[in-house]
């Protein structure tokens, strides 16, 4: 019985109240969205072994027996109730396992002593004894005849069994599915049909199937993907001039009364701008450059021409302290050319933002620098001409539409520190113009970065003192905000309570993610005015303010972290002209975490680091990936489908140069896609 794939999944037996909101979590509300939640992995029952051929760190699937059901009963300690795992002892005919389940009570009805169940994980060794922790598991009677079975990322109060139930009863929905795809599109890259690859992904019969509906739906998404990101910059380009900048307000005496002279690459960044906002054409352009070489006086040397041109013009940042940052650094550079410049954020009220935005309205402001408080319905230009956004990937494409709607086809900046290997980057940013900064302004030194295991952390401490001695600051940077019995990793918490106590007489403060933003600001707030030593953070602080006199980044766990990552972390860092350095703290000794290391001590090349990223392809993603500003995509990777994407960049080509609008009826399942995709698209001209 086929199903209405837009309904919502209460309609699904077995789906009420709590399971919905468990779904919700997972970003799944409907049918449709539960049947495009793929599997991470497989469980294949044609390839088990028998416990006595298992060895640590080897992936396996087990069937065996429970032998005995112990613990996930409360306990107490240090004051406060905890609760025990619950570990299983399971035998087949050649030996005993061990398995674990950390806070795992509500999983101990699952398991009943003598019968036989499916395991599936990763073996660890605990002594003399083998482990699986947190593995996945079913009955061995369950599976419905099926050999090789999903295995789906979860959520809190989600089993794999639930997931394969539901999915199951969808799909002989799955196999009705209309095809979205062009026919000529199916044919011309040799794809399967859309039913064929849904039942196939999720309930492969062998390796052969299962890749052929994965490059099917791989296609599919980054299609979408790419020729909605086309059209936005194609709908953007035809949507009617812009505003034209005068010729003869080239922003020389901007430049000229800079106490440094532009780097080569920010004067072609520049001279790019500048032929843009002379255009008729309204600017699209992003600027991607490293961290600390110069994109900011870039756009404030483009807001400049904007000013002379008669033209307002805002900067977005994507947090107060930023913002506040921005503001008083384009009060100076600004200082002597007579720019009015305000300041708009949401701790900005009453009387002050009243005034603010009553100057703008009526002209009386040049330059407003904020938050996303710059979006807001009651803030109104009077001739708005340059929207510049920094730190781009943590806005999406539709706050970057939001704003550039405060005037009449404004020219728009970007500007983003996050080096994209320039195989991918033309695709990445597919609604953009891309100028690159890739030389470090004179007088700014190379970050010294070292790699020590746990050993040399009381040496790296030392080192952190001297630093501090001597008026400097530090980072320190943790994987996890608070200590976890199931990773035995570093946490934020923990160290700045370590750290509390180890540097006595030394101010030490405490930021991550659960903070509320207001708090976030004020910590950094008085980490940037020096009055705070040692800043202990998650990665948190990957992008964001210059402290100067922060001049040490140590980064624990820092296997943890994906190579270009770690050099945003380092980025922090280097911001002045004192000499600053990276310290690298690894309790990880695999050749992977090797060649990172290596890498990161031996370049800070940005561009070059993010190549040897995509080469590496690390457990993970590479950074950014879902920080970008893009929709999120299901399964699709930008990274590892590099040759997939070339060939739907020339595929999406050629449709629209066919079709722009896609409006011809064979394309109208990839449009529904596209609007699907970016939600608000219809909006910004799709």
């Amino acid at each position: 019985m086929t199903m209405d794939l837009n309904a919502p999944v209460s309609t699904l037996k077995g789906v009420g109240a709590v399971r919905q909101e468990a779904l919700k979590k997972l970003e799944i509300s409907t049918l449709c969205e539960l049947l495009h939640h793929f599997p991470r992995d497989y469980e294949d029952r044609r390839a088990r072994l028998k416990i006595a051929a298992l060895s640590p760190d080897m992936t396996a699937v087990v069937k065996a027996g429970v032998v005995s059901v112990d613990g996930g009963q409360p306990r107490f300690g240090r004051g406060r109730q905890k609760q025990a795992p619950l570990k299983l002892l399971v035998r087949d005919d050649t030996g005993v396992l061990e398995i674990i389940f950390f806070q795992g009570a509500y999983l101990a009805k699952a398991f009943s002593p003598g019968a036989e169940y499916v395991f599936y994980g990763k073996v660890a060794a605990s002594g003399p004894m083998l482990q699986m922790i947190h593995p996945d598991f079913s009955r061995a009677d369950e599976g419905g005849g099926r050999e090789i079975l999903p295995v789906y990322p979860l959520a809190a109060g989600l089993s794999q069994k639930d997931l394969r139930r539901w999915t199951e009863m969808l799909m002989p929905s799955a196999a009705q599915m209309p095809e979205p795809l062009p026919p000529d599109t199916v044919a011309r890259n040799k794809l399967c049909g859309v039913g064929y690859a849904l039942e196939n992904i999720h309930y492969p019969k062998d390796r052969q199937r299962l890749q052929e509906a994965r490059y099917r739906l791989i296609f599919e998404e980054l299609l979408t993907l790419q020729a909605g990101l086309m059209m936005l910059k194609t709908a953007h380009d035809a949507g009617g001039e812009g505003i034209a900048a005068r010729s003869g307000a080239d922003g020389a005496p901007f430049v000229s009364g800079l106490p440094y002279t532009l780097t080569g690459a920010q004067q072609r960044a520049l001279a790019e701008i500048n032929a843009d906002m002379e255009s008729a054409r309204a600017m699209n352009r992003l600027v991607q450059g490293d961290v600390g070489s110069g994109k900011t006086v870039v756009a404030a040397a483009a807001m400049y021409k904007a000013v002379k041109s008669g033209y307002q013009t805002v900067m977005m940042a994507p947090t107060e302290t930023l913002a506040r940052q921005h503001f008083e650094e384009f009060a100076v550079l600004f200082a002597k050319h007579g720019a009015r410049i305000a300041y708009l954020t949401g701790n900005v009220k009453g009387i002050e933002r009243k005034k603010t935005l009553e100057k703008l309205a009526q002209n009386e402001i040049d330059i407003l620098i904020g938050t996303h408080a710059v979006i807001q319905a009651d803030v109104v230009f009077a001739n708005l001409g340059l929207v510049v956004t920094d730190e781009q990937h943590r806005f999406g494409v539709n706050q970057r539409v939001s704003l550039s709607k405060k005037g009449e086809n404004p020219d728009i900046l970007v500007m983003t520190a996050t080096p994209i290997p320039r195989t991918l980057a033309f695709i990445f940013y597919g609604d953009l113009d891309i100028s690159v900064i890739d030389e470090r302004p004179p007088g700014r030194r190379a970050v010294i970065t070292r790699a020590v295991d746990a050993d040399g952390r009381e040496a790296a401490y030392e080192f952190i003192r001297r630093e501090i001695r001597n008026g400097n600051q530090a980072y320190v940077v943790a994987p996890l905000i608070e200590d976890s019995e199931e990773l035995a990793l570093r946490s934020a918490k923990g160290i700045y309570a370590e750290l509390s106590r180890l540097f006595k007489g030394f101010s030490v403060a405490l930021i991550h993610g659960q903070m509320k933003q207001q708090e976030k600001d004020a910590v950094m707030g008085r980490f940037y005015a020096g009055e705070t030593d040692i800043l202990v953070s998650t990665v948190l602080i990957e992008v964001g303010i210059n402290v100067p006199k922060a001049t040490v980044m140590l980064i624990e766990n820092a296997e943890r972290f994906g190579l270009a990552q770690l050099h945003q972390l380092r980025g922090r860092v280097g911001r002045g002209r004192r000499q600053s350095y990276c310290i690298l703290v690894t309790e990880n000794d695999s050749r992977e975490a090797g060649d990172r290391a290596r890498i990161l001590v031996s370049t800070d090349d940005g561009f070059q680091i993010a190549e040897k990223d995509l080469e590496l392809r690390g457990p993970g993603e590479f950074f950014g990936v879902r920080q970008h500003g893009i929709p999120g995509l299901r399964i699709a990777s930008l990274v590892r489908h590099v040759k997939v994407l070339q060939a739907v960049r020339n595929e999406a080509a050629a449709l629209l140069s066919e079709d722009p609008r896609l409006e011809r009826q064979e394309n109208e399942g990839l449009l529904a896609q596209i609007r699907k995709l970016f939600r608000t698209a219809a909006d910004v001209g799709i």
